[in-house]
Order: structure tokens, then C-alpha cells, then sequence
């Protein structure tokens, strides 16, 4: 049985250039940053959780939620298999006991802080906005796209962010979790503006503060999909 299921909406995902250095002190044991086109990516990522369940059951006031998390790409090769995964280095939601299961059970880094989110619709484009409020100070990250789909191109920079497949995180200098989360190819929303009135310094360390100084390579808005994350598996690097 899958230890989480769900639907992820409205994924608003802005895309980041940074320096590889910087993320080195994040890299699970036995991964590799994965590059795309001689980028290293990382990636601000506002979504819904929705009709949560855990190994099969609902928990009461926690099925449907906000989550904002920034993320990095990386691969680890199992034989002769390439697993292309991501590792968060913080995920916020809004709910305490979230923080706490994530991070007891996975090892992973949720911090529960007040959250919002909007959805909005005209007849001919879409809006989604996420807010969340860390040190009593509001951040927000909205898009506005067309209301219809579009396909998700093979071999395009939307494909590299959208297709890994595999979550791993660092427990320390030599252990590593690993998991799976499953989901069908997502379609995407062009997007045709975009606000992040976010301080990354403020929300996920100093060692951000880059991407205050400039503009993402890239915004999309995904439609998302249902998921499953099954279960852990340790590594060793």
C-alpha cells in the first residue's frame, strides 16, 4: 500500500539558475546533481494538496492544503538504471502534525507555517496565487496562464522539471532515503505573467539570497495529477 496518496492542482513553478557550490551541502549521499542544458535548476514550486490520505485513510481537517517547497534535480544510478529524483530543502504547509509525520517518517524538511492560496477563472485565462507568512511576513507567489492546456513537449525544459520521478533525502554524510512517487505525464498552462514577491534569504537561509537578485529562467503552471509516494527505502552513498 502506498504510504501517501492525493491530487496535486496548480502546481505555479519558477524556475532558478544557481550555482551548483550551493547546493553541494544539500546532496544526499550516492545522488549527483542533475543539469539540464548546462543549468543547474532549482525550483520554487506553490501547489493544493487535495483528498489526502494516509496508507489509505483520511485524517480529519488535513485532506486538502496548501504546500510551497524549493527544490533541487538530482540522479542516482542503481545498476544499470538512472533514477532522476528531486530533494527538497524546505517544504511549508500549513498544518503542524504534516510537519511532523513528513519529517519523523521520511526524514524530509517541512516547516508548518499560516498559509493561503487563491483560484480564480475568466473565460479565457486562469490565476493562482500562493501566500505564506514566515517571521510575520508575507510572501506570494501568483500566476496567470490560459485557461486551456497545453502538452508538455518531450525533451523540454518543462519535461526535466515536471519528470523526476524519485524523492531522496539526506539523513546524514553516508545514509540516504529514497522514494517514489508516482504520476501520470502532466499538461501544462502557458503563462502569460507572474508575480514572486518572495525573500528567499528571509524563508529558506542566507545562502539564498541569490535568488533575490534575479529573474527565474522560467514559470510554468502544471495542472498536477493524482499521486502516490510509497514507501522509504535507505541507500547507502
Amino acid at each position: 500500500m502506498s504510504f501517501l496518496t492525493a491530487e496535486w492542482r496548480k502546481l505555479a513553478i519558477a524556475n532558478y539558475a544557481i550555482d551548483q557550490e550551493i547546493l553541494r551541502p544539500y546532496l544526499p549521499a550516492g545522488t549527483e546533481l542533475d543539469i539540464w542544458n548546462d543549468t543547474c535548476y532549482v525550483s520554487l514550486i506553490g501547489f493544493l494538496f487535495k483528498n489526502t490520505k494516509l496508507l489509505g485513510f483520511s485524517v480529519p481537517f488535513h485532506a486538502n492544503f496548501e504546500e510551497v517547497n524549493l527544490r533541487f534535480y538530482v540522479k542516482y544510478t542503481e545498476g544499470d538504471t538512472v533514477k532522476r529524483g528531486v530533494v527538497f530543502i524546505k517544504e511549508i504547509v500549513p498544518k503542524f502534525a504534516l510537519s511532523v509525520v513528513a519529517n519523523t517518517v521520511y526524514h524530509e524538511h517541512y516547516e508548518a507555517m499560516p498559509m493561503t492560496h487563491k483560484w480564480s477563472e475568466t473565460e479565457d485565462e486562469r490565476e493562482v496565487e500562493y501566500s505564506w507568512r514566515c517571521k510575520n511576513e508575507w510572501q506570494v507567489f501568483s500566476v496567470k496562464a490560459n485557461k486551456a492546456l497545453s502538452e508538455i513537449l518531450p525533451d523540454s525544459e518543462a519535461e526535466f522539471i515536471t519528470g523526476h520521478y524519485w524523492g531522496y533525502t539526506k539523513c546524514n554524510e553516508t545514509q540516504t532515503n529514497e522514494y517514489e512517487v508516482k504520476h501520470p505525464k502532466w499538461a501544462q498552462y502557458k503563462v502569460k505573467e507572474f508575480k514572486i514577491a518572495v525573500d528567499f534569504a528571509h524563508t529558506y537561509g542566507p545562502q539564498f539570497d541569490c535568488l533575490n537578485h534575479q529573474q527565474p529562467v522560467s514559470v510554468m503552471l502544471a495542472e498536477g495529477s493524482d499521486i502516490s509516494v510509497e514507501g522509504k527505502k535507505g541507500i547507502q552513498g
